[in-house]
Parts: structure tokens; C-alpha cells; sequence
């Protein structure tokens, strides 16, 4: 190779390194950010604690729930809606509450990759989530007497922070198109009914039989599917289905979520 050719590469190499440590820094600031908001933190992380210590254990942690016991099914299914809830706050309620501020006008307006933001959000969903399912892990293990192979739980903890990703588009979508003051509430006519629906709260087999059958078009139901498959609680199905629901639905939500984006440039800067 050439000395021109090596000059020429590590030109082309240089800006990939410093498009990656933008994103690395921002997603640090985010999540240090974050995790300095009591009204995000607290009840983002004691929530789903707290329903799994009044449905897990206060059904009896030796309750038999399909294939498990009530303990065990619970770690999966509120872990799945922690995960979901801190997705759907942490990009609904942030965006539209930063762009009502002027934030994310200020940050369009420095050199920094629009990319480094959206990608920063993820990362402090996915922490966040990881938070939640080892809390209710060990919880779950000290006060359920849950017990699970090792190959379990990597499989549950990998479904259940990784299946949040339609959830995020959908926070993305609903913070580009509600206002400061309605994404809260719009949040939560949203999150609460879907996951009871999807069954989260109580197990899908407790619901009524059209609420069981009308549970399949949402994708919080496929994700905690893929929770439950990892310990053998789920009610059987192809992975793949499940997964190409959630995929589906991502996608639908991000091609919302652009949409509102461009309306929202327009407006800006049209």
C-alpha cells in the first residue's frame, strides 16, 4: 500500500472515530442527565417493583401461572412493562418537553450529528431497562425464591430490554407530535391500557376471551411473549412471529416518527 493510499484511508477513517465518540459522549450526557431527574428515575424504577411486589408475591410467590409460578411469570411481564414505560417516557415526555424548551433547536444549530441524539436516547433507554430487569431478578431471587439456569436468564434479560425498541419509536413518534404539557398525560392514555390489554398486569389468561384475542395486534403483547418464552411461560408460537411483529411495528412507528419530524423542521425552519 502506498503512502498516499494510507493518508487517504486514515482521512476516511477519522471522521467514523469522531462520529462514534460524539455518540458515546452524548449518550453519557443523556444518561447522566437522566438519572439527575427524580421525576423520570423514581418512578421508572420503583414502579415495576412495586407491582411485582403487590401482584408477584401478593398472588403467592408458589401460585401456578401456566407453565411457572406467579414469581417467576412476573419478573418477565413487569419487566417488560418497566422497560416499555421507560422507553415511552424517556422519548415521548423528553423530545417533546426539549423541544418545547428550544433544546433540540439549540442542538440543530451545532456541528454535532442529529444521529448522536436519537442514538443517546437509546442507549439511556436500554441502561434504564437493564436497571429495571435486575432489579426485579433480584427481587424476584430474594423474595420469590425464583430460580432460573444462567442461559435463562440472559435470554429473558436480552428479550425483555431489546423488545423495547417499537416502544421507542413510538416515544419518538408521540414527543415530535405532542406538546410539552400533553405528552404526559398522552403517554399515559397510551401506556396503561396497552399493557393491561397486553397482558402485563395480570396474566393474558386471566383477561377476557376478546381481550385475549384482540391482545395479538399489539406489540407489547409480543413483547413479553418473547419474555416469557425464555422461561417456558409463554403460550406457545413461533420466536419469529413475535419478532417480526416487533420489527414491523418499529418500523411503522419510525416512518411516523420522521414524518412528524419533518413536519416539525418545516415549522422551524420552513
Amino acid at each position: 500500500m502506498t503512502r498516499t493510499s494510507v493518508l487517504a484511508t486514515s482521512a476516511l477513517a477519522r471522521p467514523r472515530r469522531s462520529r462514534l465518540a460524539i455518540c458515546a459522549l452524548e449518550a453519557w450526557y443523556e444518561f447522566v442527565k437522566t438519572l439527575r431527574l427524580p421525576a423520570y428515575t423514581i418512578p421508572t424504577l420503583s414502579f415495576p417493583a412495586m407491582f411485582y411486589v403487590i401482584f408477584g408475591l401478593g398472588l403467592g410467590v408458589s401460585r401456578p401461572v401456566g407453565e411457572t409460578d406467579a414469581a417467576t411469570y412476573f419478573v418477565a411481564t413487569y419487566g417488560t412493562f418497566g422497560v416499555m414505560g421507560a422507553a415511552l417516557f424517556g422519548f415521548g415526555v423528553g423530545v417533546a418537553i426539549e423541544r418545547g424548551q428550544g433544546w433540540l433547536l439549540l442542538k440543530r444549530a451545532t456541528p454535532m450529528p442529529v444521529t448522536a441524539y436519537f442514538f443517546a436516547k437509546v442507549v439511556m433507554t436500554l441502561l434504564f431497562g437493564t436497571a429495571i430487569v435486575l432489579m426485579l431478578s433480584m427481587l424476584g431471587v430474594v423474595a420469590g425464591g425464583v430460580r432460573l439456569s444462567l442461559g435463562s436468564w440472559l435470554a429473558l434479560g436480552s428479550a425483555t430490554v431489546f423488545g423495547a425498541m417499537p416502544s421507542c419509536a413510538l416515544g419518538l413518534a408521540i414527543g415530535y407530535l405532542a406538546g410539552p404539557n400533553s405528552a404526559v398525560p398522552l403517554v399515559n392514555l397510551i401506556y396503561l391500557p396497552v399493557a393491561f390489554a397486553s397482558g402485563l398486569w395480570l396474566p393474558i389468561q386471566f383477561l377476557p376471551t376478546w381481550l385475549q384475542e384482540a391482545a395479538v395486534i399489539l406489540p407489547p403483547y409480543h413483547h413479553s411473549q418473547l419474555a416469557l418464552a425464555a422461561i417456558g411461560a409463554d403460550r406457545g408460537g413461533p420466536i419469529w412471529g413475535h419478532v417480526l411483529v416487533l420489527v414491523g411495528s418499529t418500523g411503522v412507528f419510525l416512518g411516523a416518527a420522521y414524518l412528524a419530524y419533518l413536519r416539525d423542521e418545516g415549522k422551524t425552519y420552513g
